[in-house]
């Protein structure tokens, strides 16, 4: 009997690249507006100022490449949000609730077990005093970390992206990029990387699964 032949592109991938917030977590963004209106806030008040408002998006943008630490830029920014709000590990407070993506984490899991390397791709927005990636439990999934605050380079600057390469030790065909923000997507494809945008974590662990050839089955 004939065995199964799969596609040249499955068998040519041996690589996954995966980003952090909005990949290996669920979409932060009512969790955000919720802890809003806990501190006294308008529900949009921490987007706005970390994307709209002028310098809060220039401290976000040094916290993301090590410029500032995430102590300093928690005392800058509680003061753009409000006199009231306070800055002890304000980061930490409002992505404490953040819950994980435990299918795509499952996915990535299933992946490592197949022989794909695996790298954590993160826009950091600090480590200390709270850590993200610990608190999501994902650090030891991945063999190679690029994180944006210890590299000095941020996505998405193609000079992160073949450094995640160089990493893994990997050609760019050889990898699949999974990233929430489009305006991430085209550095990697230029590079030759194959990459996915991140919507529901449903879709697109199932993209995943046929493009990779695993299934992300969660253990009971």
């Amino acid at each position: 009997m004939p065995q199964p032949v799969e596609t040249a592109d499955r068998q040519a991938k041996q690589g996954l690249i995966l980003d952090f917030a909005g990949v290996l977590t669920a979409n932060p963004l009512a969790v955000h507006r919720a802890w809003c209106e806990s501190e006294g806030l308008p529900p949009e008040a921490w987007r706005a100022t970390l994307n709209d408002d002028p310098e809060g998006r220039r401290l976000y943008t040094a916290l993301e490449i090590g410029e500032i630490g995430q102590e300093e830029w928690n005392k800058r920014t509680a003061a753009l949000l409000g006199a009231h709000v306070a800055p002890d590990n304000l980061m930490g407070r409002a992505w404490a609730t953040v819950p994980p993506a435990r299918r795509m984490a499952a996915l990535a899991r299933a992946a490592k077990s197949a022989g794909y390397r695996l790298a954590l791709l993160s826009n950091s927005f600090g480590t200390n005093p709270f850590n993200p990636y610990e608190q999501a439990g994902i650090w030891d999934l991945f063999d190679v970390h690029v994180i944006s605050e210890q590299v000095r380079i941020a996505k998405p600057d193609p000079a992160i992206y073949e450094l995640t390469l160089e990493r893994l030790g990997l050609p760019a065909q050889a990898c699949v990029f999974v990233d929430d923000h489009p305006r991430n997507l085209p550095p990697a494809e230029a590079l030759g990387i194959t990459t996915v945008l991140a919507t529901d974590e449903s879709t697109t662990v199932a993209e995943l699964e046929a493009l990779l050839g695993v299934s992300a089955a969660l253990s009971v």
